[in-house]
């Protein structure tokens, strides 16, 4: 057995070891140490030692019980007082002491904390705002115009609405969906529209605050000259080395692997186009199963409470959701592994590299599980239907999904909540599992145990690290920037989730898991530039969802173009009229033989669709009329304003960064004078000056002969 290993081996108890040493170099040389040689193939590494059983852990130890503070007067019970101040459940309004968990656990654990608490703190801004505009949404519910014709019965009660889908679907009445109205007015406002924008900018300036209070962080903790080419490559790349390549930034030569897995994006873009298909299709297949033909109110007496809300739109919302959450949890797994095999197979060199490549796939992959459907719902859903005489069919076959007559806003603030809540809630009942099956570990009392038997029976750090709470909360991210115009209580949500989160994390690395490995980093690494990719999405759907998917647009057209002489009697804005002004006429005798309801139509001979069109018998009747082409201009003139004066108003760098450029400039112009002045100087010299030269030469070249006899 090798040297290492036989000293290690002094150290082992029922196949345990543990280091004594906190340094990242013991771990490197851990790492790296061979034990095995057949042949030409060398095994080292004390990661496949414990991956095989040979040993059972290799960790640093705790330097005291997390509970209990030690009696020993060289101890520094930086464990105990980490517990006291940061994770109990008592300290929940205190601040993290960042120093204190740098230097216990290393920067990269430090970093993340930090950054976790200044989210967590920006997102109180953002909760105030929201709630601010809920509370103005669900106050002025009762009072809005538009909502007040759906339900009135002289008005809604009179509308005949078109059936949404083919010959099983009946006729309805529009009031049918009044509460449904009601409750779309709490989030389809004024208010809604102001939050969008601040939002806009929030995520903006949240971005530019973090890398302000990164660089600090990044000073203090001297972290600033830390370069990736100082990381040392992994064991794994090390053992398949087999070409060597000159590093061009620090001219090093270097092994290399050469992947031969040419076709790995290509296989990776294929699993992000079927994973789109996958979550449509199963969003579509939801939504046709709850799409009942009799789930209309006069069919409901038997759920007589609630009746006024189970409307087939908010049916079809709700059940999709409930599946597609399922869905998510389950095609995670499948995500996760196969991110894990392609990097794996792909072979980075360092660890830096290896996290990197992993989050940029984990993240595309959860991406899209996630947030498929409320793209789908936002962008597409009711926005290609054609009219009730010839309605459009997906795959020639599938007729396309219609929204409500107050729009799809409501639907995806359903699928938000419900797809954001059932996440919160999956997590806490793993966390909770967790918690009950590491108190079950660890039944046996601490007294008289050694300090890494104590620690051996906690749980182990994943290899990952803290990668999956950073993908957690990068997703929720997403959740409340992404989608927050049609859920103004999405970053209250976040707020009360992550004070809880910080000290769930903070209780089970303090108190459940071994003592990790501190690895330095400067940065929250390949997270960086996913948040400003979130962020720049963000402000485009939100923008577009106010202009497409929300009905704001559609009624600021009406009060402001349409509400008044030539278009109606009025000769002042209003909002009285608007509900009739956006259901266009059709008549029953023109449906196709595919498309005719089955049901016969009663004492009706026209029906009402939400559209812009021309009614039967006009010259260019079904046509989409001007009120349709004013809106279509209106929208692209306020997604072109609100994205020119986000541009405007907050610029790619701050003022006050320019100014510091400029003056850095400045002080590098100065230097440079000066150290050329000093040159010029030098070279020009008075004659006493090379006089006096020229003696201490003179004087000084016999003593070099002395020690020196190459001296000339």
């Amino acid at each position: 057995m090798p040297k290492t290993y036989q000293i290690l081996e002094t150290l082992v108890h029922h196949k345990l070891i543990y280091f004594f040493f906190l340094c990242h170099q013991a771990f490197y040389i851990l790492s790296r140490a061979p034990y095995e040689i057949r042949g030409s193939i060398k095994k080292f590494g004390i990661t496949k030692l414990l991956d095989s059983g040979v040993y059972k852990g290799a960790y640093p130890l705790h330097d005291c019980r997390f509970n209990v503070e030690s009696i020993e007067s060289d101890c520094p019970n930086e464990r105990y007082l980490l517990f006291q101040e940061w994770a109990h459940p008592k300290s929940f309004y205190k601040m993290q002491p960042l120093d204190l968990i740098r230097k216990y656990y290393g920067e990269k654990i430090g970093i993340y904390f930090a950054w976790l608490g200044f989210y967590t703190l920006m997102l109180a801004v953002a909760a105030v705002v929201g709630l601010g505009c809920f509370i103005y949404g669900y106050k002025t519910q009762e009072t809005s115009t538009w909502s007040k014709e759906v339900c009135d019965p002289e008005i809604g009660g009179k509308i005949v609405m078109c059936p949404q889908c083919d010959k099983d679907c009946k006729f309805w009445r529009l009031n049918s969906t009044c509460e449904a109205s009601k409750k779309l007015c709490i989030f389809d406002n004024f208010g809604t529209l102001v939050f969008a924008v601040f939002m806009s900018i929030w995520v903006t300036v949240f971005l530019e605050l973090w890398k302000r209070y990164q660089a600090e962080l990044e000073y203090e903790w001297d972290t600033v000259e830390f370069l990736e080419q100082e990381e040392p490559p992994r064991p794994e790349y090390e053992a398949k080395c087999i070409y060597e390549k000159k590093n061009p930034i620090t001219g090093v030569t270097i092994m290399n692997y050469q992947s031969f897995f040419p076709a790995s994006f290509h296989i990776f873009q294929i699993m992000l186009i079927l994973a789109s298909v996958v979550a449509i299709t199963i969003y579509r297949l939801a939504a046709f199963f709850a799409f009942s033909t009799k789930l209309r109110t006069e069919d409901l007496k038997e759920l007589e409470p609630l009746k006024e809300y189970v409307t087939p739109q908010m049916a079809t919302a709700v059940t999709a959701s409930l599946i597609s959450v399922v869905v998510i949890m389950i095609l995670n797994m499948l995500y996760e592994r196969v991110a894990i095999w392609i990097t794996d197979f792909e072979l980075p060199r360092t660890r830096t590299e290896y996290e990197n490549s992993l989050t940029l796939k984990m993240f595309l992959f959860q991406f899209v599980n996630y947030y498929s459907s409320c793209f789908y719902i936002a962008f597409a859903k009711g926005k290609a239907v054609g009219f009730p005489g010839q309605p459009v069919y997906l795959l020639g076959k599938y007729r396309n999904e219609e929204c409500d007559p107050g729009g799809c806003l409501i639907e995806l603030t359903t699928q938000l909540s419900i797809i954001m809540g059932g996440k919160a809630i999956w997590n806490n009942i793993q966390e909770n599992l967790y918690a009950r099956h590491c108190s079950g570990q660890s039944v046996a009392s601490d007294k008289g145990c050694p300090r890494w038997e104590q620690d051996y029976r906690l749980q182990s750090i994943s290899k990952l690290g803290l990668f999956y709470e950073y993908l957690e909360m990068v997703i929720q991210f997403g959740f409340v920037t992404l989608f927050v115009a049609s859920f103004p209580l999405a970053p209250v949500l976040a707020l009360v989730n992550n004070l809880f989160e910080i000290r769930v994390d903070a209780w089970k690395i303090t108190t459940q898991f071994r003592r990790m490995v501190p690895e330095k980093a400067s940065t929250i690494g390949a997270w960086q530039p996913i948040l400003q990719g979130i962020a720049i999405l963000a402000v485009a759907t939100n923008t577009m969802i106010i202009a497409f998917t929300s009905d704001m647009i559609p009624r600021l057209v009406y009060y402001w173009a349409f509400s008044v002489y030539p278009y109606t009697e009025n000769y002042s804005n209003t909002m009285t009229g608007y509900i009739n002004s956006t259901l266009s006429i059709f008549n029953i005798s023109d449906f196709s033989e595919e498309s005719r309801p089955l049901s016969p139509a009663r004492n009706i001979t026209t029906c009402r669709y939400r559209d812009f069109r021309y009614p039967p018998g006009h010259p260019r009747e079904y046509d989409h009329t001007v009120y349709y082409w004013h809106v279509i201009a209106a929208k692209m003139a306020f997604i072109i304003v609100v994205e020119f004066i986000l541009a405007y108003i907050i610029p790619d760098v701050p003022y006050a960064v320019k100014e510091q450029i400029k003056r850095e400039k400045y002080l590098t112009q100065v230097i440079l004078h000066e150290t050329n002045l000093k040159l010029v100087t030098k070279r020009i010299k008075s004659p006493e000056d090379e006089l006096q030269e020229g003696t201490i030469h003179k004087l000084s070249c016999p003593v070099s002969i002395c020690y020196d006899s190459h001296c000339m």
